[in-house]
Formats: C-alpha cells, structure tokens, sequence
C-alpha cells in the first residue's frame, strides 16, 4: 500500500492536494483517490454511498472546516475517480478500506465526519478500535440501501443487482436509472429540497460520474442493499448506545419518513448531540455552511 501525489488541482476536486493510495484487495490493486485542504488536526470527510458518489459533494464542507483542520476526503473504492472493477461489493471490502486507509495516511486519533451509509462502517471501526478516532460527527446517517428502504426482498434485490451487472442487459438498465432526467427525479425525492439548486451544469456534473467505466458495479451493490453494514435498527442502536467516543449527528427536516424515523431514534439515546437543519439525505453538500455552523462547537471542542 502506498500513497502518492497526483495533482495540486483536479478539475472534480475542491482546490485541495490529490493524492492516490494504492490499496489492495484480494490480490488486486486498487487506485484509490483523495483530496486533502487546509492546516491543523487531522479531518476525515467520508461521502454518502450513491449512484452519484464522489468526494466533491464533500467539497464546500471541506473548505469551511480547511482553517481549524487538516481535511481528507476520499472517493470510496468503485466510486468517485477511484477504482472501479467489477469487484463482488460488500461490506467487508469498505470495512477493511477504511480501516487500512486511516492507518496508512493518518496517525490517529483523528475527527471523522461520515454522511449516509459511510456512517454504519465508522461505527463498527469505532466498536472494534476506538482509539483511532477523536470524535465522531455523522450527516444523515442511514444503514439500509434504497430497494431494502422500499420493501423489497432480499431475493429481489439480489435479482436485481444480478442483472445490472450482466454485461448486455445490465448495461441498459443502468444507463435508464442513471440518466439526467433520472437523476434529477432522484435529486427532488429524497436528496435535496430547493430545485433551484439542480441546474443543468450541476446534474451534468453527476451524471458524468455514473457514466465512468465499472461504475454500475459498486452502484448496483448500494442500490440493493449489498453494501449494507448492518443488518437491522437494533443493532444500529446498540453500536451507538456503546459508543465511548463524543458522537453527533446532523438530521434534515425533510428527510424521508423511514429514514427520519431512524436518525431520530439514534438521536434520543443517551449521550448523543443531535440537531436538525433544512435538508435531506443531502444536507452536507446543500446546505455546508448550516452544516457547518450547527456543528462547529462540537468539532472544534478540544
């Protein structure tokens, strides 16, 4: 494993340091990409996993926390500029990356903010090493993929991923779920709330993500719930009730109703700050500056 420098700018980037880490999985190297900006103790930014993923949804965020922190965010392995082979996805892979990766490129203990399903994986690294980690800040965390979320089995959502990743039929399917129009559909349903925001430039910007070689692999695997870490509420809960490390957690208001539902109930437990902002599942890259103030003093506790 190893790191290296790429650029000093990256037009998909925020203006910070990218570098690559070559991690290994299986016998296979994988080209993994990360952004670093700005001075101080050491930040990690972990992107929500999606169809879209990429470490400059992250981007605005970064810059607002880059003059109190040394700030990293990666592109996950299968999404973002990193590698994207058709790897069997799982939740072991992005355990074990996330593991190695904080040990290769930091000297813990360091502060992580995780969005969406990054935050089932820092949960688990936290109950089996909570030394590596200062304090934990997590954005509308969620555990449960978005076909499990509607209802459906696991028969059917393993079906499903399947097909999207044969060669011929899956290619289409994919291509159908990840068009402009498709995007955007999604981007009003459940990710951001003010459509002004979704402008031609932007939504081509995402859509130009899914469209990268061996990005229906890792996407097909979210989508069904096969990068799911955690298998039920219960035990969601009883990570966060363990927990020893200062924990926060960041819900929008008009977040979907299960999914509310679920960082609400992660919010009353003893111990745990919590606050709601506007937004949804995409509050950190819609609104980073309310993010930012709404979480600055537990960040910046010493």
């Amino acid at each position: 494993m190893s790191t290296n420098l790429v650029s000093t700018y990256d037009p998909l980037g925020f203006g910070g340091v990218v570098q690559e880490y070559t991690w290994t999985w299986d016998n296979q190297p994988l080209r993994v990409i990360y952004e670093t900006i700005g001075t101080g103790s050491p930040l990690l930014l972990l992107p929500a996993f999606s169809s879209v993923s990429m470490r400059g949804e992250m981007g605005e965020l970064a810059n607002l926390l880059a003059p109190h922190f040394q700030v990293t965010v990666v592109d996950w392995p299968g999404f973002g500029e990193s590698s994207r082979p058709s790897l069997n996805y799982r939740p072991e892979i992005y355990q074990q990356f996330l593991e190695d990766f904080i040990h290769s490129v930091f000297s813990p203990p360091i502060t992580v903010v995780a969005a969406g399903h990054a935050s089932s994986y820092v949960l688990q690294l936290a109950a089996k090493q909570p030394h590596l980690f200062l304090r934990i800040l997590l954005l509308a965390p969620t555990w449960r993929g978005p076909l499990p979320t509607m209802g459906a089995s696991p028969q059917i959502a393993n079906a499903v991923k399947g097909l999207v990743r044969s060669p011929i039929v899956g290619q289409g399917l994919y291509k159908l779920n990840t068009t402009p129009s498709f995007l955007t559909w999604m981007y009003r349903r459940h990710v951001f709330t003010d459509d002004s925001k979704l402008t031609p430039s932007f939504i081509n910007k995402k859509w130009l993500t899914t469209q990268k070689p061996g990005a229906r692999f890792a996407s097909a695997a979210f989508v069904t719930g096969n990068l799911d870490a955690i298998n039920n509420q219960a035990d969601y809960l009883t990570l966060v009730r363990n927990l020893s490390i200062p924990l926060m957690v960041v819900i929008g208001e008009s977040s979907p109703p299960k999914s509310r539902q679920e960082m609400n109930a992660v919010a009353a437990l003893p111990g745990v700050t919590s606050v709601v902002i506007p937004g949804s599942l995409g509050l950190h890259e819609e609104h980073p500056d309310i993010v930012f103030t709404a979480t600055q003093d537990f960040l910046l506790t010493p």
